[in-house]
C-alpha cells in the first residue's frame, strides 16, 4: 500500500526593508517546524529593496519573487502564484511562531476535511474573533478565485477573508476553525510591541474601508460559490468588474447608508452586521476629520 505523502504548506510573505524581523521570523519557523521538507515561504520583494534581495537561510526551501512595488492585495496575489502547497497561509515578517509542531497540527486537520474548504487560524495572541494569518487550501484559493483581492492596498484582507467565512457559516456550513493550541505572536505596534516603521506609517486605513464596504456583494458571492461547491452545485460566476464607491457626503449620508449596506446585510448574522455599522460609521468620522475623500472607481475584478 503506497503511503500518501504529506501536505505542502506554503508561506505567503511579502516584506519590504525588514531583515532583522524576517531572521527572527526565519529562527522561530525553523525551530518550531515538524516537517521543514513540507514547507516553503515565498518571499515577495519589491524590486528596489536591494536589501532584501540578499535574504537567505538554507535551513529553509524559499521562493524569492521580486517585482514593481504593488498593493498588499497584489504582492499575495503574486506569492500565491508562485506557490506550489497544497496548504497557504499568509504571514506577516512581524510575528514569532511559538508553537512546536505547528504545521502537523493544521497538516491534521486540513487531511480530515474530505472538500478541502476550510479558513484555519492560529492564535495571534490578540484577537480570537479574526483569522489574521488565514489558512486556505489551494482548492479554496481557487473557488474564491481572487482570495486576496488587489484592490486592498494595506489592510482588510483578513476582514474579507474571514466575513467570506462568516457568510458561508450563516449559509449553514461552518468550515472556521481557530486553533487556540498554536500560538502565532503578532508583534504588532499597535500593541506596544515594536516601534512602528515606514511600512506600518503608510498604510491607509480610510482608503481600504472604502474598498471593504464595495466587496460586500463580492463577499456573498464568494461564500454562495464555496457552499455550492460543497453542496457539489453549479458555482456561479463572479462578475466581470467591481466599482469601489465614493464615500457618502456627510455624516448623515453615512449613517443612512451604511444602515441600509449593514444593517439589511442578510448574508451576516444581526451580531456582525451591528459589529460593521458601529465600526465603518466610527471610521467614517475619523476620516472626515483627518483625511481627504476617494473618488469612485471601476476596477476589473482580475486586474490591478
Amino acid at each position: 500500500m503506497q503511503l500518501k505523502s504529506p501536505k505542502k504548506i506554503s508561506l505567503l510573505l511579502p516584506t519590504r526593508n525588514r531583515l532583522f524581523l524576517v531572521k527572527r521570523l526565519f529562527e522561530s519557523i525553523v525551530k518550531h517546524t515538524a516537517d521543514k521538507d513540507n514547507l516553503e515561504i515565498v518571499l515577495c520583494l519589491d524590486d528596489d529593496d536591494f536589501q532584501s534581495h540578499s535574504i537567505e537561510d538554507n535551513r529553509l526551501n524559499l521562493i524569492k519573487i521580486v517585482g514593481p512595488k504593488a498593493t498588499m492585495g497584489e504582492l499575495n496575489t503574486r506569492s500565491l502564484e508562485a506557490s506550489s502547497g497544497d496548504i497557504i497561509m499568509l504571514i506577516n515578517d512581524d510575528l514569532v511562531v511559538c508553537t512546536p509542531g505547528w504545521d502537523e497540527i493544521i497538516r491534521k486537520l486540513a487531511e480530515n476535511i474530505y472538500d478541502e474548504v476550510y479558513l484555519v487560524y492560529p492564535d495571534d495572541m490578540e484577537k480570537a474573533n479574526l483569522s489574521t494569518f488565514p489558512v486556505m487550501s489551494r482548492k479554496t484559493c481557487e473557488i474564491l478565485s481572487q482570495p486576496y483581492p488587489k484592490q486592498y492596498d494595506a489592510l482588510f484582507i483578513d476582514d474579507h477573508i474571514f466575513d467570506i467565512f462568516t457568510r458561508l457559516k450563516h449559509l449553514g456550513k461552518n468550515r472556521i476553525y481557530f486553533l487556540n493550541n498554536i500560538k502565532f505572536d503578532h508583534r504588532h505596534f499597535i500593541d506596544g510591541k515594536v516601534r512602528p516603521d515606514a511600512n506600518y506609517i503608510h498604510k491607509n486605513r480610510y482608503k481600504d474601508y472604502i474598498t471593504f464596504i464595495s466587496l460586500i456583494y463580492l463577499r456573498q458571492l464568494s461564500a454562495i460559490r464555496l457552499k455550492a461547491f460543497i453542496d457539489h452545485e453549479k458555482l456561479i460566476d463572479f462578475p466581470d468588474r467591481i466599482e469601489i464607491l465614493d464615500p457618502p457626503a456627510g455624516m448623515i449620508e453615512a449613517v443612512t447608508r451604511y444602515s441600509w449596506l449593514f444593517l439589511k446585510d442578510y448574508g451576516l448574522p444581526m451580531r456582525s452586521r451591528l459589529r460593521w455599522f458601529i465600526r465603518f460609521t466610527k471610521y467614517y468620522a475619523a476620516m472626515k476629520v483627518g483625511v481627504g475623500f476617494l473618488k469612485a472607481k471601476t476596477y476589473s475584478l482580475y486586474g490591478s
